[in-house]
């Protein structure tokens, strides 16, 4: 593993970054339509920072490899050159990678968010002009889904039915509790702590005041899973009322104190039952801002938040902890159009954009965000949202790329 020559490494001093004029910044392409995808995001990213600081800034990119190319290379698909390079280099552009179903391989991007400790997964969810949405509400959808990343069932702490180990948690569970589960019980644990909860909820509450948002909303099942969903919503007050009470004010406030109207410059805390989480978001999406979720009620709402707006090919997330990110599309690696130059780049273009945001080069950032915008307003999309309209001709993944660019220089 060697790093380019040219460029310097993003320090983290004080609790922020110190972000050189010439960052290194890591990526991986990914498996299925990772590679195109992710060449089109750096491509549109070196515009973007060209168009807005000239010559006075640039990019150096650094290729890691997870995966498929990393087995092939490596014989691992997850080397742990590539958990030090990123650690090195702070943030990472990563693309989709593919994780078996059914079988002892577990998920690459699991493990690399508990490794750097990159607990919560932070997923915009917006409208954008000309995207053929299925929703009413669609251009009413403004929503920062902020999902824990580390704990909940993907912890990975399970045993396969039948299995010695599986059989000695049964057996345990019957002599120490008197819990009676058949010999054919697949077993998962759901570990929800305080410490990570709280950590969790303070990066989304930051985030909301940053941002001047105007709700935080605590999504949970605590009204059946009391002492993991349920403690989840209950720190996650303690954390909003305990630490930035001169910021926020709780839903039973409003409607004792202040007559049911939210008062000015004050951030809104709510919570909402999971199921009727998925139902508020479709009828009434305005009423939501930032929502805060444990592992795996995150993954199901910003994918079903996604499909409100016209689906995941536009959907971004960024994995934070408090020193290293990466950013990545939510979408998976489509093995079936790899190759194709069909598959839609806008997910990781924005993936970019937001890890860009994360290191402070803001304007770049927000100009991407527009170009993708006035692109796809402009009727010019790829064929997952031309096939939608009757007399639009759909773009190659080069094409929309090349599109966005030209869009970018021109705002």
């Amino acid at each position: 593993m060697k790093p380019p020559s040219d460029g310097s490494f993003i320090e983290y001093v004080d609790g922020s970054y110190k972000v050189p004029d010439k960052p290194i910044i890591a990526y991986i392409e990914g498996d299925g339509i990772g590679p195109e995808v992710t060449s089109s995001a750096r491509a549109v990213l070196d515009a973007a920072v060209e168009k807005v600081y000239g010559k006075a800034r640039r990019i150096v990119w650094w290729e890691l490899y997870a995966g498929y190319k990393a087995e092939k290379l490596f014989g691992n698909l997850l080397p742990e050159d590539t958990l030090t390079g990123m650690m090195m280099a702070k943030v990472t552009l990563k693309g989709p990678l593919e994780t078996p179903i059914g079988t002892g391989h577990r998920s690459i991007n699991v493990a690399i968010r508990q490794k750097l400790d990159l607990y919560s997964n932070i997923r915009p969810v917006k409208y954008f002009r000309g995207v053929p949405a299925p929703s009413r509400y669609a251009d009413k959808v403004n929503l920062i889904i902020f999902r824990e990343n580390t704990e909940d069932v993907y912890a990975g702490i399970e045993w396969q039915a039948g299995g010695r180990e599986a059989l000695k948690v049964i057996e345990f569970l019957h002599r120490e509790f008197g819990i009676e589960l058949t010999p054919d019980t697949g077993i998962g644990l759901k570990p929800i702590s305080e410490w990570k909860t709280k950590r969790h909820a303070r990066k989304a509450l930051r985030y909301a005041i940053k941002h001047s948002r105007r709700v935080v909303t605590f999504m949970h099942k605590g009204n059946i899973m009391k002492y993991t969903e349920g403690a989840f919503v209950n720190w996650g007050y303690e954390v909003a009322l305990n630490e930035f009470r001169e910021y926020v004010v709780t839903e039973k406030e409003v409607n004792e104190q202040y007559g049911g109207k939210q008062p000015e410059g004050k951030i809104l805390v709510n919570d909402r039952v999971a199921d009727n989480m998925f139902q508020q978001i479709i009828t009434r999406p305005w009423d939501y801002d930032v929502i805060v979720t444990p592992n795996l009620n995150g993954d199901y709402l910003s994918d079903a938040a996604s499909a409100l707006v016209g689906g995941i090919g536009l959907a971004p997330g960024l994995n934070a902890g408090d020193i290293y990110a990466f950013a990545e599309p939510v979408h998976g690696t489509a093995p079936k159009y790899a190759g194709k130059s069909v598959a839609n780049p806008s997910a990781t273009i924005l993936a970019g954009a937001m890890l860009l945001e994360h290191i402070g080069w803001v304007e770049a950032s927000n100009l991407i965000w527009r170009a993708v915008e006035e692109t796809i307003a402009s009727g010019k999309m790829t064929q997952d949202l031309a096939r939608h309209y009757e007399n639009v001709k759909p773009l190659s993944t080069k094409e929309f790329t090349e599109a966005v660019i030209e869009t970018l220089k021109s705002l």
